[in-house]
């Protein structure tokens, strides 16, 4: 396993520093206090609707693509190629954002990449639970596959939950037998249904805003919290031979850091190519803010050299 600690804290840009600090006096007020129910859940699902009244990126066009019960978008930056693509699946938690949220980001990774950005607008709950979102992430793939798309061409990536989803979708594919992709991307994802382990670290007391207090209720959510919906993986718990190469990319004081570290260790220890980078200084899923930090620009940087590596691209800004 290579493990990059990318710059130290003295050299974490002044906006990052700002943005820290907002966040973490954002986390421990505000989002401390809001309860985890119904009710605040729907209000997060309002966001992406939101966000969708912003202008999008100027230097990037959309193109929408439905599968019935959920859609999805081409995100593509300038000329990109036809014979590859990034299979983007979006954080929120399995309940809030979607395309609108995530759109300016994978317009730079399209940027970067020179590829076009498949982002899903997965079923969440609830609507669905995570072996249904699983299954949403999958049926893109197929399409894309479907499209002529061979699988040495495509990346998976996530944020956040988006990151389970790229790493579970993997494991479901290679399980039911179907190609796999040229690699895996996570940013700052959840690896881990259960949440015991990460309520013990040290790091749950240091996230910046991710509400340490609300992981087991947000745990039951997420598996099911005895409603009749199926129990869903935990990828550290898997059997991960045979994945493909996979960039794990973590803040180093948010408390998804077990996740990674933990995920890393289980894909080296199956001999599978494996990078994990630990970022100072960073919020939870801080590449997903495209330009607006240095570190970002720079995060967003090595996925897209990771993803011209695996698919055999060229250089690209």
């Amino acid at each position: 396993m290579a493990m990059h600690m990318t710059g130290e804290p003295r050299d974490v840009s002044p906006r990052s520093r700002v943005l820290y600090a907002a966040a973490w006096a954002a986390g421990r007020s505000v989002l401390r206090t809001v309860p985890l129910n119904e009710r605040s859940i729907a209000a997060a699902q309002k966001l992406d609707s939101l966000a969708g009244l912003a202008p999008g990126p100027r230097y990037a066009r959309s193109v929408p693509h439905s599968f019935g019960e959920f859609d999805a978008e081409w995100v593509r930056s300038g000329d990109t190629r036809d014979d590859g693509a990034v299979l983007y699946f979006h954080g929120g938690g399995f309940f809030f954002c979607g395309l609108n949220t995530h759109r300016r980001c994978a317009a730079r990774l399209s940027q970067k990449t020179g590829l076009g950005v498949f982002s899903v607008d997965y079923r969440q709950y609830p609507a669905t639970d995570l072996t249904g979102s699983v299954t949403d992430c999958l049926t893109a793939y197929r399409h894309l596959l479907d499209e002529g798309i061979g699988p040495d061409r495509i990346v998976f990536a996530g944020d956040s939950a988006g990151g389970y989803l790229a790493m579970a979708t993997a494991m479901r594919a290679r399980d039911t037998g179907m190609p796999l992709p040229a690699g895996v991307v996570t940013l700052s994802a959840l690896f881990e249904v259960d949440s015991s382990a990460r309520m013990r670290h040290a790091n749950a007391h240091r996230d910046t805003y991710v509400p340490t207090k609300h992981l087991p209720a947000l745990s039951e959510l997420w598996s099911g919290n005895g409603n009749g919906r199926r129990r869903p993986i935990s990828p550290v718990d898997e059997d991960p031979s045979g994945l493909p190469p996979a960039l794990i990319i973590a803040a180093e004081s948010e408390v998804l850091r077990l996740d990674s570290e933990l995920m890393a260790q289980r894909l080296t220890d199956a001999g599978v190519p494996c990078t994990l980078q630990l970022w100072p200084g960073q919020v939870h899923a801080f590449p997903v803010l495209g330009h607006m930090l240095p570190e970002s620009k720079a995060a967003l940087t090595e996925v897209a050299s990771f993803i011209r590596n695996t698919t055999g691209g060229g250089s690209r800004r």
